[in-house]
């Protein structure tokens, strides 16, 4: 090889892996990838596979990232795909990177400068390859904490497993890659981290629009497994299902690598997208938008606008009057609920136009006209106070952290809130019991129980001093595992007992409350539900 051609070599591999110094952007063909050189002073060059899509290398400051056996890639892989490259000159310059099965679309687009693999996904069908995820399989030696929840999912060095091969004891505690989970609402940044030079490898959404499950959904962010340090993006997702999923294109979203902390997706400019000709991309002028005010929301409690149909979801916060200004939407007609904290009070419908604001006030109907005699929490849609609610998010119900299941007796007027459960498992704590005081005999009255999940059919059966309560019919089911995956948001039913004039008396009273169901299981995968609130009231 003649010197000068060694020199060239030399420079560029020292453009490429010097950090603080921009390399080339760029791409080239090799043992059958595609090497994209994003141009980056904090240099990131990364390998994708001509014939199956992975990303099967990742070097950010010359370091390796990806995991060696398995690729990063949506769901479990595509297998095989057709995958093209193209270098785009627009506002930026940009490489994209398309990879086309017959029912999914997958791309990958750099930006000259920025150490950020920009992706989008688009659908016609739910795809064979396994739920409609993005995972990043990474060396758990280089990057092995996780953000923002710690070590909430790192299995590594789990000692047993308590549920299935997805629930494992580490050091004794419960972990799980469902205790990342943060609501779609919430939801910023997560990143895995870690090494010498801190790097920070980090996922960001900037809208959830084509997935399903509304602004309280969550599922996996992260995990260490031990083997492989796992970030994910998940779109479509069976965990506690709601809605039907939803096809078109999802994203875009991000993969970010930084060494300068935790970047904030407020902070991701995606508006450049449309230049690159991705199918699905609606912009910025193709959509509209809709502002109003909603009233009826419980003071002390934050209301949400949720918009969504078969195409598409959205939502927004209220502000402190009532004010809200949804995110732009693509053209149609929307059901529109409020929700206070995430206590569905309020539905309606609206129509979205490309390059409109439609102004569509919402009222919230859930009644207060009546005189309650007790109430146990609060029906804000959560378990909120309740035992165990302040864990459940992140650890197993039989983790030893937990306080007691009971079965638990709750006297109204003594006793904490944290005194009554926040679910009751038909194994484990079944019934609980509520006592109270009257200083008359009421007559007729109303026993609502609010609750915010079933699993197994479970719903509450009521019995008042005696008298038992007709038996509710069974909640839509969803077919998955709740609380012990850290999930409490289903289609949050409300059940109504009409207590007959005579059933309550002067003095001493007793309620208690059984979990019903046709179905049967052991410990907490036993017939369950989740309190939101319970209330005795009459007219």
């Amino acid at each position: 090889m003649e010197l000068r051609s060694v020199i060239r070599l030399l420079a560029l591999s020292a453009s490429v892996f010097a950090p603080g110094v921009l390399s080339a952007f760029g791409y080239t063909s090799s043992g059958g990838n595609y090497v994209i050189d994003a141009g980056s002073a904090n240099p990131l060059v990364f390998s994708v596979s001509q014939s199956s899509c992975d990303i099967n290398s990742i070097k950010f400051r010359g370091t390796e990232l990806q995991y060696g056996s398995k690729g990063s890639h949506i769901g479990s892989g595509l297998g095989s795909a057709t995958v093209s490259i193209s270098q785009i000159s627009g506002s930026s310059k940009y490489i994209k990177v398309t990879c086309v099965t017959s029912t999914l679309t997958q791309y990958m687009v750099v930006r000259e400068g920025e150490s950020i693999i920009y992706m989008a996904t688009y659908i016609t069908a739910q795809p064979s390859v396994g739920e409609l995820r993005f995972i990043a399989r990474l060396l758990p030696d280089k990057l092995p904490s996780e953000y923002p929840y710690g070590d909430v999912s790192n299995t590594n060095g789990a000692s047993s497993t308590v549920e299935g091969s997805d629930v494992f004891v580490v050091n004794g505690q419960t972990r799980s890659k469902f205790y990342s989970s943060t609501r779609f609402i919430d939801e910023d940044s997560h990143c895995v981290y870690g090494g010498t030079d801190l790097m920070h490898v980090c996922i960001m959404t900037p809208q959830q629009e084509s997935s399903s499950g509304g602004p309280f959904f969550r599922d996996i962010d992260s995990n260490n497994a031990g083997d492989s340090t796992n970030l994910y993006n998940y779109m479509n997702s069976g965990h506690v299902q709601t809605e039907a999923y939803r096809m078109g294109l999802h994203g875009p979203y991000a993969m970010q690598f930084s060494r300068s902390g935790i970047p904030s997706v407020k902070n991701l400019d995606v508006s450049w997208f449309g230049e690159v000709s991705v199918t699905g991309y609606v912009p910025a002028s193709g959509r509209g938008t809709v502002k109003g005010t909603a009233t009826g929301v419980q003071s002390g409690m934050q209301g949400v606008v949720h918009w969504y149909n078969s195409a598409a979801q959205y939502w927004a916060k209220t502000s402190s009057n009532g004010a809200f200004t949804s995110p732009l939407m693509k053209p149609g007609t929307y059901t529109m609920v409020l929700y206070q904290t995430e206590f569905k009070i309020a539905t309606s419908t609206v129509t979205v136009s490309a390059g409109q604001t439609a102004t569509q006030n919402i009222a919230g109907t859930f009644s207060t006209s009546r005189k309650t005699l007790f109430q146990i929490g609060e029906y804000d849609g959560q378990p909120t106070g309740f035992r165990n609610a302040d864990k459940f998010l992140r650890m197993h119900p039989s983790d030893s952290r937990m306080a007691s299941w009971g079965p638990l007796t709750y006297t109204v007027g003594s006793s904490q809130l944290s005194d009554f459960p926040m679910a009751l498992f038909q194994a484990v704590n079944n019934p609980v019991t509520i006592k109270f005081n009257l200083g008359s005999a009421p007559g007729a009255a109303t026993l609502r129980i609010a609750t915010t999940l079933s699993f197994t059919g479970s719903r509450p059966q009521a019995t008042v001093n005696g008298w038992t309560g007709p038996a509710p019919s069974a909640p839509t089911k969803i077919d998955s595992r709740g609380v012990t995956r850290g999930a409490y948001r289903g289609y949050g039913e409300v059940y109504t007992v009409s207590i007959p004039a005579g059933k309550l008396v002067a003095g001493s009273n007793t309620i208690t409350i059984s979990s019903l169901s046709g179905s049967s299981g052991t410990t907490f995968l036993s017939p369950n539900f989740i309190f939101d609130a319970v209330e005795l009231y009459t007219a």
